[in-house]
């Protein structure tokens, strides 16, 4: 019975990866691909194309709500509720932590790269620049101006990104990685949960998210790169998860992640680089994200071989 429950438990999986990965790789090859017409997601795309491609999103928690169909597994171990009493701390960890390293980050790189610093937001100034607004329509310093954002982000970019993190977090935290804690040790669980992940953002990095085009080793780099960045941004996420026994705290943390991710890059003088920093996708930007990681790895292998 107990190798049948196995078996059964990564027929899950590997259905749910396959569904995802269908999806996401059919949507972007059929329908994204053509309607963008080349464009790249590596400079500002346009509002259209910034729509177009929030709907990936949406295929992890699609793959999930399919496979639970197919399976006959039902939804009682959804991993929606709250559980909200003894978990305030790892609620406050998710809604502010991803903001805080990702400002230590910042940080850390301007020190190691002091002139890069701009407070006047040269790249920032550059873009308007080149779009349609100018930088008459701004009445304050635009370094004023991003400061002011940047603590707006901090508290709300969790809610105002709750329903597309919601798309992603359902399917990973929510579907993948308790089958996979149940069937794997600790470290195992969360690489290969993360490198999944990083491997989902392929066609996406393909196109110039994140890393854009213009790098040696395009775009196998900029994949390595993402999955990197999802196996130490996904340790953050399943620790908030798997103590919780809820998706949600991870939804937060991704929509932090995704509302303050890029303000450092506009203190910069030419936006920084992608797999530097300021941005945590970048590997110095990304040095506060691996020390809590490390120290998340270490507290859930802990947890799991006392209750072993």
């Amino acid at each position: 019975m107990e190798s049948t429950s196995k078996k059964q438990a990564w027929l899950r999986i590997l259905l749910y990866v396959g569904i995802t990965f269908l999806l996401t790789c059919g949507y972007c090859f059929l329908i994204l691909y053509p309607l963008i017409n080349g464009e790249s997601l590596s400079g500002v795309p346009s509002i259209a194309t910034q729509l177009l491609t929030a709907l990936v999103m949406f295929f992890p928690a699609i793959g999930a709500l399919l496979t639970r169909l197919l399976t006959r597994e039902g939804f009682r171990a959804s991993w929606l509720k709250l559980n909200l009493r003894n978990n305030i701390k790892t609620y406050l960890l998710a809604w502010f932590g991803p903001g805080i390293l990702t400002m230590i980050g910042t940080i850390l790189y301007f020190l190691i790269f002091p002139k890069q610093f701009d407070s006047s937001c040269g790249y920032l100034a550059a873009m308007i620049e080149a779009s349609s607004a100018g930088m008459e329509d701004i009445p304050i310093p635009l370094g004023v101006l991003m400061m002011v954002q940047g603590l707006q982000s901090l508290f709300l970019a969790p809610v105002l990104n709750f329903v597309t993190c919601f798309g992603e977090e359902w399917g990973w935290r929510g579907y993948l990685l308790p089958k996979l804690r149940k069937q794997l040790p600790t470290l195992p669980t969360l690489l290969v949960s993360g490198i999944i992940w990083g491997l989902w953002h392929a066609p996406l990095t393909a196109i110039g998210h994140n890393y854009g085009l213009d790098y040696p080793g395009f775009p196998y780099a900029g994949i390595a790169m993402m999955c990197l960045f999802c196996t130490i941004l996904g340790i953050f996420m399943s620790y908030v998860t798997l103590k919780t026994g809820s998706c949600i705290p991870a939804i937060l943390a991704h929509g932090a992640v995704n509302g303050f991710a890029a303000i450092g890059i506009y203190f910069t003088k030419d936006g920084g680089n992608p797999f530097i920093g300021p941005a945590p996708m970048g590997i110095i930007g990304m040095m506060p994200f691996i020390l809590v990681a490390i120290i998340m790895v270490v507290q859930l292998h802990r947890e799991k071989k006392g209750t072993a």
